[in-house]
């Protein structure tokens, strides 16, 4: 229905029940607050978020097996460093997570995908684990009595620390969230 001084009442594409005053900018469609999806440029329907994410997902086969193994490699590699310094491990695991994401930032030729951030912490979470089994195996093998010693519960929680430390910092590095205050 349409007043004299206003404009047509238009319902949402997707909920044909709301009425709404919103429209894509991209596509122009009539869009509800629930449907629409604030960008830098305006509100959004998320068919044109989607199809607008899709042509910034660059990254190219060959890129998840680089990154698997550079990954792999220097979380090993921090996970060992790390399991040396103990309580210093809250401020390694970062730094180190940062390495191992400009690592695979500057060999994938800063190829992007969420695939590729997933692998990437997938791996470098995978590459800390043999540190940690090895400190389980400890635990259960060292003292048949079945306690275990504190330094070795202690080392095992800072293991257990850094691994999860690296695998957030390398999936938000390389997804390009940035904390802010």
């Amino acid at each position: 229905m349409t007043d004299d001084n206003s404009t047509p009442v238009m319902y949402c594409a997707n909920h044909p029940q709301r009425e709404t005053n919103l429209r894509c900018n991209r596509c122009n469609k009539p869009i509800c607050s629930e449907c629409a999806v604030l960008t830098p440029t305006g509100y959004r329907c998320k068919e044109c978020v989607r199809l607008q994410q899709k042509t910034f997902d660059t990254a190219e086969w060959i890129d998840y097996p680089i990154a698997i193994l550079i990954a792999g490699v220097l979380g090993f590699i921090g996970s060992i460093i790390a399991g040396a310094l103990g309580f210093f491990t809250i401020f390694i695991a970062p730094v180190a997570g940062v390495i191992i994401a400009e690592g695979i930032r500057m060999v994938t030729r800063k190829h992007r995908s969420k695939l590729l951030y997933q692998v990437s912490a997938t791996a470098a979470g995978l590459g800390s684990l043999p540190r940690i089994l090895i400190l389980l195996l400890g635990i259960f093998f060292s003292n048949p009595a079945g306690g275990a010693n504190l330094s070795v519960l202690l080392s095992l929680a800072f293991q257990v620390l850094y691994t999860f430390l690296v695998v957030s910092t390398v999936y938000y590095r390389l997804r390009g969230i940035s904390l802010s205050i």
